[in-house]
Protein backbone atom coordinates (compact mmCIF):
# COMPACT_ATOMS: atom_id res chain seq x y z
CA UNK A 1 0.00 0.00 0.00
CA UNK A 2 1.64 3.63 -1.04
CA UNK A 3 1.00 5.97 1.91
CA UNK A 4 -0.70 9.08 1.16
CA UNK A 5 1.39 12.14 0.65
CA UNK A 6 1.36 14.39 3.56
CA UNK A 7 -0.21 17.61 3.72
CA UNK A 8 1.70 20.83 3.01
CA UNK A 9 1.40 24.18 4.47
CA UNK A 10 -1.41 25.69 2.96
CA UNK A 11 -3.75 22.29 3.38
CA UNK A 12 -2.90 21.83 6.91
CA UNK A 13 -3.84 25.87 8.00
CA UNK A 14 -6.90 25.15 5.95
CA UNK A 15 -7.83 21.81 7.80
CA UNK A 16 -7.20 24.11 10.92
CA UNK A 17 -9.49 26.40 9.62
CA UNK A 18 -12.29 24.35 8.76
CA UNK A 19 -12.13 22.36 12.13
CA UNK A 20 -12.31 26.15 13.68
CA UNK A 21 -8.66 26.25 14.64
CA UNK A 22 -7.96 30.10 14.42
CA UNK A 23 -6.10 31.47 16.88
CA UNK A 24 -3.07 30.45 18.94
CA UNK A 25 -2.40 31.94 22.56
CA UNK A 26 0.72 30.17 23.47
CA UNK A 27 2.96 27.40 22.42
CA UNK A 28 1.79 24.48 24.76
CA UNK A 29 -1.53 23.45 25.43
CA UNK A 30 -3.06 25.03 28.63
CA UNK A 31 -5.61 22.64 30.92
CA UNK A 32 -7.96 25.39 31.60
CA UNK A 33 -9.73 23.05 34.34
CA UNK A 34 -7.09 23.35 36.70
CA UNK A 35 -7.19 26.50 39.23
CA UNK A 36 -4.46 28.80 38.59
CA UNK A 37 -2.07 29.00 40.93
CA UNK A 38 -1.59 31.67 43.32
CA UNK A 39 1.17 33.97 42.73
CA UNK A 40 3.34 34.53 45.67
CA UNK A 41 3.30 37.58 47.63
CA UNK A 42 5.46 40.41 46.45
CA UNK A 43 7.92 41.80 48.17
CA UNK A 44 7.94 45.28 49.26
CA UNK A 45 11.63 45.97 47.88
CA UNK A 46 14.39 44.27 46.75
CA UNK A 47 17.97 45.99 47.00
CA UNK A 48 21.07 45.33 44.54
CA UNK A 49 24.46 45.92 45.82
CA UNK A 50 25.85 48.72 44.03
CA UNK A 51 29.51 50.31 44.06
CA UNK A 52 30.43 53.00 46.04
CA UNK A 53 29.76 56.46 44.72
CA UNK A 54 33.01 59.00 44.05
CA UNK A 55 32.13 60.49 47.23
CA UNK A 56 32.62 57.40 49.04
CA UNK A 57 29.05 57.01 49.05
CA UNK A 58 26.20 53.98 48.23
CA UNK A 59 23.71 55.76 46.11
CA UNK A 60 19.80 54.72 46.49
CA UNK A 61 18.97 50.55 46.13
CA UNK A 62 17.54 49.57 43.01
CA UNK A 63 13.73 48.63 43.69
CA UNK A 64 12.18 45.95 41.77
CA UNK A 65 8.47 46.53 41.38
CA UNK A 66 6.49 43.62 42.85
CA UNK A 67 4.47 40.80 40.00
CA UNK A 68 0.85 42.17 39.05
CA UNK A 69 -1.94 41.26 41.09
CA UNK A 70 -2.96 37.61 39.84
CA UNK A 71 -6.67 37.22 38.58
CA UNK A 72 -9.48 37.09 40.80
CA UNK A 73 -10.27 32.87 41.87
CA UNK A 74 -13.94 31.90 39.79
CA UNK A 75 -15.97 31.93 43.17
CA UNK A 76 -14.61 35.85 43.66
CA UNK A 77 -16.02 36.26 39.80
CA UNK A 78 -19.08 34.51 40.02
CA UNK A 79 -19.91 36.55 43.02
CA UNK A 80 -18.78 40.03 40.96
CA UNK A 81 -21.00 38.95 38.43
CA UNK A 82 -24.40 38.13 40.64
CA UNK A 83 -23.69 41.60 42.08
CA UNK A 84 -23.20 43.58 39.07
CA UNK A 85 -25.97 42.06 36.92
CA UNK A 86 -28.21 43.29 39.66
CA UNK A 87 -27.63 46.89 39.02
CA UNK A 88 -28.39 47.14 35.65
CA UNK A 89 -31.49 48.61 35.63
CA UNK A 90 -31.82 48.61 30.81
CA UNK A 91 -30.61 46.15 28.70
CA UNK A 92 -27.94 49.36 27.25
CA UNK A 93 -26.80 49.68 30.91
CA UNK A 94 -26.18 45.88 30.98
CA UNK A 95 -24.37 46.01 27.86
CA UNK A 96 -21.79 48.75 28.98
CA UNK A 97 -21.91 46.90 32.48
CA UNK A 98 -20.12 43.80 30.72
CA UNK A 99 -18.02 46.27 27.66
CA UNK A 100 -16.66 46.92 31.43
CA UNK A 101 -16.30 43.63 33.37
CA UNK A 102 -13.16 41.54 33.45
CA UNK A 103 -13.96 39.01 35.67
CA UNK A 104 -14.38 36.20 32.45
CA UNK A 105 -10.58 35.61 30.90
CA UNK A 106 -12.50 35.01 27.61
CA UNK A 107 -12.90 38.96 26.99
CA UNK A 108 -9.19 38.86 26.64
CA UNK A 109 -9.24 36.73 23.87
CA UNK A 110 -12.27 37.64 22.46
CA UNK A 111 -12.55 39.89 19.47
CA UNK A 112 -15.85 42.01 20.66
CA UNK A 113 -18.34 41.66 22.91
CA UNK A 114 -21.26 39.92 21.52
CA UNK A 115 -24.34 41.38 23.11
CA UNK A 116 -27.50 40.50 21.54
CA UNK A 117 -29.31 40.89 17.18
CA UNK A 118 -33.27 41.54 17.24
CA UNK A 119 -35.82 43.72 18.59
CA UNK A 120 -35.85 43.92 22.58
CA UNK A 121 -39.56 44.79 22.63
CA UNK A 122 -40.34 40.77 21.05
CA UNK A 123 -42.20 38.25 22.85
CA UNK A 124 -40.03 35.34 21.84
CA UNK A 125 -36.04 35.59 23.05
CA UNK A 126 -33.98 32.56 21.69
CA UNK A 127 -30.49 31.97 23.52
CA UNK A 128 -27.50 29.90 22.51
CA UNK A 129 -24.52 29.21 23.87
CA UNK A 130 -21.38 31.26 22.78
CA UNK A 131 -20.23 33.22 19.48
CA UNK A 132 -18.56 31.69 17.00
CA UNK A 133 -15.74 33.09 14.50
CA UNK A 134 -18.31 34.89 12.09
CA UNK A 135 -20.25 36.57 15.32
CA UNK A 136 -16.83 37.30 17.05
CA UNK A 137 -15.94 39.63 13.98
CA UNK A 138 -19.59 41.22 13.50
CA UNK A 139 -20.23 41.37 16.90
CA UNK A 140 -23.73 39.88 16.41
CA UNK A 141 -25.28 36.17 17.67
CA UNK A 142 -25.47 33.81 14.79
CA UNK A 143 -24.32 35.21 11.86
CA UNK A 144 -22.56 32.23 10.59
CA UNK A 145 -24.03 29.34 8.53
CA UNK A 146 -26.00 28.39 11.58
CA UNK A 147 -27.36 31.80 11.52
CA UNK A 148 -28.53 31.55 8.25
CA UNK A 149 -29.95 27.94 9.28
CA UNK A 150 -31.78 29.73 12.40
CA UNK A 151 -33.52 32.65 10.23
CA UNK A 152 -34.78 30.50 7.69
CA UNK A 153 -36.14 28.34 11.13
CA UNK A 154 -37.71 31.24 12.43
CA UNK A 155 -39.28 32.18 8.99
CA UNK A 156 -41.27 28.97 8.36
CA UNK A 157 -43.04 29.93 11.00
CA UNK A 158 -43.49 33.57 10.30
CA UNK A 159 -40.61 35.32 12.07
CA UNK A 160 -37.48 36.87 11.30
CA UNK A 161 -34.85 39.38 13.11
CA UNK A 162 -37.07 42.01 13.68
CA UNK A 163 -39.79 39.75 15.56
CA UNK A 164 -37.39 38.17 18.22
CA UNK A 165 -34.14 38.77 20.29
CA UNK A 166 -31.75 36.88 20.32
CA UNK A 167 -28.91 36.31 22.36
CA UNK A 168 -25.88 33.83 24.07
CA UNK A 169 -25.39 32.45 27.80
CA UNK A 170 -21.29 33.75 27.14
CA UNK A 171 -21.35 36.59 25.07
CA UNK A 172 -17.26 36.55 24.41
CA UNK A 173 -15.84 34.11 22.10
CA UNK A 174 -14.24 30.82 23.34
CA UNK A 175 -10.73 30.46 21.71
CA UNK A 176 -10.83 28.57 18.31
CA UNK A 177 -14.68 27.61 19.39
CA UNK A 178 -13.75 25.19 21.89
CA UNK A 179 -16.77 24.67 24.67
CA UNK A 180 -16.84 27.13 27.32
CA UNK A 181 -15.89 25.51 30.82
CA UNK A 182 -18.14 25.25 33.61
CA UNK A 183 -16.31 28.22 35.55
CA UNK A 184 -16.81 30.63 32.64
CA UNK A 185 -20.46 29.24 32.02
CA UNK A 186 -21.24 30.39 35.89
CA UNK A 187 -19.44 33.90 35.71
CA UNK A 188 -21.94 34.63 32.66
CA UNK A 189 -24.89 33.01 33.30
CA UNK A 190 -26.08 36.22 36.23
CA UNK A 191 -25.62 38.29 33.35
CA UNK A 192 -28.27 35.98 30.55
CA UNK A 193 -30.44 35.76 33.80
CA UNK A 194 -30.93 39.21 33.77
CA UNK A 195 -31.00 40.19 30.29
CA UNK A 196 -33.79 37.77 29.96
CA UNK A 197 -35.21 39.31 33.04
CA UNK A 198 -35.15 42.63 30.94
CA UNK A 199 -36.41 41.73 27.55
CA UNK A 200 -39.39 39.99 29.27
CA UNK A 201 -40.79 38.09 26.59
CA UNK A 202 -43.45 35.70 26.56
CA UNK A 203 -41.80 32.60 25.16
CA UNK A 204 -37.76 31.50 26.03
CA UNK A 205 -36.25 29.09 23.50
CA UNK A 206 -33.16 27.63 24.35
CA UNK A 207 -30.64 25.96 21.89
CA UNK A 208 -29.24 23.33 22.24
CA UNK A 209 -28.17 21.07 25.36
CA UNK A 210 -25.11 23.70 26.79
CA UNK A 211 -27.30 26.97 26.94
CA UNK A 212 -30.43 24.55 28.05
CA UNK A 213 -28.83 23.18 30.91
CA UNK A 214 -27.51 26.67 31.89
CA UNK A 215 -30.64 28.55 31.89
CA UNK A 216 -33.36 25.91 32.77
CA UNK A 217 -31.63 24.07 35.22
CA UNK A 218 -32.10 20.75 34.08
CA UNK A 219 -28.99 18.00 33.79
CA UNK A 220 -31.00 16.05 30.80
CA UNK A 221 -29.54 16.04 27.35
CA UNK A 222 -31.37 17.63 24.49
CA UNK A 223 -32.92 14.37 23.04
CA UNK A 224 -34.77 14.01 26.20
CA UNK A 225 -35.16 17.87 27.16
CA UNK A 226 -36.28 19.15 23.79
CA UNK A 227 -39.97 19.80 22.70
CA UNK A 228 -40.92 20.24 26.49
CA UNK A 229 -42.33 23.41 28.03
CA UNK A 230 -41.31 24.27 31.42
CA UNK A 231 -41.67 27.08 33.70
CA UNK A 232 -38.69 29.74 33.94
CA UNK A 233 -39.22 32.01 36.74
CA UNK A 234 -37.50 35.82 36.30
CA UNK A 235 -38.12 36.73 39.49
CA UNK A 236 -41.22 39.10 38.38
CA UNK A 237 -43.29 36.86 36.11
CA UNK A 238 -43.16 32.91 34.89
CA UNK A 239 -42.47 32.43 31.09
CA UNK A 240 -43.30 29.68 29.31
CA UNK A 241 -39.76 28.32 27.64
CA UNK A 242 -38.81 25.36 25.27
CA UNK A 243 -36.06 23.81 24.66
CA UNK A 244 -35.19 22.37 20.63
CA UNK A 245 -32.10 22.31 19.27
CA UNK A 246 -29.25 24.14 18.02
CA UNK A 247 -28.62 25.29 14.48
CA UNK A 248 -25.21 24.26 14.44
CA UNK A 249 -26.18 20.77 15.24
CA UNK A 250 -28.79 20.63 12.61
CA UNK A 251 -26.15 21.33 9.76
CA UNK A 252 -24.00 18.06 11.15
CA UNK A 253 -27.23 16.11 11.70
CA UNK A 254 -29.79 17.29 8.93
CA UNK A 255 -32.14 14.14 9.75
CA UNK A 256 -32.94 15.78 13.09
CA UNK A 257 -34.88 18.76 11.33
CA UNK A 258 -37.88 16.70 11.49
CA UNK A 259 -37.86 17.25 15.70
CA UNK A 260 -36.94 20.55 14.81
CA UNK A 261 -39.68 21.57 13.09
CA UNK A 262 -42.06 20.06 15.77
CA UNK A 263 -40.55 22.21 18.06
CA UNK A 264 -41.10 25.20 15.71
CA UNK A 265 -44.46 24.54 14.85
CA UNK A 266 -45.69 24.61 18.95
CA UNK A 267 -43.98 27.39 19.81
CA UNK A 268 -46.11 28.88 16.78
CA UNK A 269 -49.15 27.50 18.50
CA UNK A 270 -48.28 28.99 21.89
CA UNK A 271 -47.19 32.34 20.27
CA UNK A 272 -50.51 32.54 18.52
CA UNK A 273 -52.02 32.52 21.59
Amino acid sequence: MIPEPLPDVRQLLAFYLEAGVDCALADEPINRLVEPEAAPAPAAAVARPAAASPAGRLPAPAIIPPRGEPPPPPEAAIASAREAALTAPTLEALRELLENFDGCALKQTATRLVFADGNPQARIMLVGEAPGRDEDIEGLPFVGRSGKLLDRMIGAIGLDRSKVYIANVIPWRPPGNRTPTPQETQICLPFIRRQIELVDPDVLVTLGNPSTQAILGTTEGIMRSRGKWRDYDTGKRTIRAIATFHPAYLLRSPSYKRLSWQDLRAIAKVMAV
